[in-house]
């Protein structure tokens, strides 16, 4: 083509990925299907295995096992340069001796493609990521934003099956990293492009992603697209990890119908969905989000209905947080919309708060506890 327009999304499978370090996994038998025109986040902390993934995708790092399929072509063994994958980086690798144009434009020259279509596709590269009229200014002359647009451009000017990013907005302060995910989100959806992006910021993940991928110890846990993530984490770490959460360990007292009573503390007795693998005397984690507690209203009754003190205040903005003291012991977080209709709004503060029972996650007692 002779400009950059939109483009079929390849499908990419990794099948048994294992990279060792010594006696270090840092990958430990990854399979993952990423779909044709997907945008699909790595998520997981520092150590987790998300960048070497990354990089034996791109064939940056030699696999132990296992074999990296793209658009159905086997290309574990194809150099970088063969692989058709662009990739933008964090600290944006831009070559500061050459203009924005020749930067975009490298990755054609190494192509051989025609001057005259160079510089069709470098032009239409420069509009989609608002950059058109910049093209002989060097780096150093633009902001962080800008640069990292460069190296979007420069990633995408040769229509490549699969797009890699790796961090991309981490040295972005906050507002401009909103704006770029924004911006990246409506261009990954206007190409068509797969794209897999790598971050360990949570709320990132949760705003761009089609798909959340959850990395931890070289291994995936859990897949899914960020709703059912956040509202149904299949375990401890990724309850803990995707979202802010009130976490409690207790022991199920009762079962009855797909209901279990479960004792937190020594008096707090919280009720929640379960089931049918669980039983009486079970050690189990509980979950619940923030968002979910209401004002308890006396007219319709919730399954779990509590009065607590407010221990603390913190002013978001658009939010207020609270933490809220149930029992010696036993705290719940609280994050309600600041203009909220008899919102708390003191230490020391009391309410009666509820939640329905189909809002608490039961999950399987980790074997360390975790708290609010």
């Amino acid at each position: 083509m002779s400009e950059v327009g939109p483009t079929r999304g390849a499908a990419l499978a990794l099948r048994g990925l294992v990279k060792r370090y010594g006696t270090v996994a840092a990958l430990d038998e990854v399979h993952l299907e990423v779909k044709p025109a997907e945008l699909l986040t790595i998520l997981g902390p520092s150590g987790s295995g998300k960048t070497t993934l990354l990089k034996a995708i791109a064939g940056f790092e030699p696999l132990d096992t296992g074999s990296v399929v793209l658009a159905g072509a086997d290309i574990t063994d194809l150099a970088p340069a063969r692989r058709d994958i662009g990739m933008v980086f964090q600290n944006y690798a831009l070559f500061p001796h050459m203009t924005v144009a020749a930067n975009v434009a490298f990755p054609l020259k190494m192509r051989r493609i025609p001057r005259d279509a160079i510089a069709r596709r470098v032009r239409s590269a420069l509009e989609l990521v608002a950059l058109d009229g910049f093209g002989q200014r060097y780096p150093s002359q633009l902001s962080g934003g800008q640069q990292q647009r460069v190296a979007l451009a420069r990633a995408i000017v040769f229509e490549p099956k699969l797009l890699l990013l790796d961090e991309p907005f981490g040295a972005l302060d906050r507002k401009l990293r909103e704006t770029m995910q924004l911006e990246l989100k409506r261009l990954q959806t206007r190409l068509g492009l797969t794209t897999i992006f790598i971050t360990h910021d949570q709320e990132e993940a949760l705003f761009i992603s089609d798909r959340i991928a959850v990395m931890r110890d070289g291994g995936i846990l859990q897949i899914g697209a960020p709703r059912d993530l956040y509202h149904s984490p299949g375990d401890a770490f990724i309850a803990d990890f995707v979202g802010e959460s009130s976490q409690w360990l207790g022991r199920i007292v009762a079962l009855e119908g797909g209901i279990a009573r479960v004792l937190v503390g020594s008096d707090i007795t919280l009720v929640a969905c379960a089931d049918d693998r669980c039983m009486i005397a079970d050690e189990v984690l509980l979950v619940l989000r923030p968002e979910i507690p209401q004002p308890a209203n006396p007219n319709a009754p919730l399954e779990n209905c509590h009065r607590g003190t407010v221990r603390e205040v913190l002013y978001l903005g658009g939010s207020v947080k609270y933490r809220i003291s149930l029992a010696p012991g036993v705290e719940l977080l609280l994050r309600w919309p600041a203009r909220r209709e008899g919102a708390v709004s003191a230490v020391g503060d009391s309410l009666n708060i509820g939640w329905s029972a189909r809002d608490m996650h039961l999950l399987r007692a980790p074997h360390r506890a975790g708290g609010p």
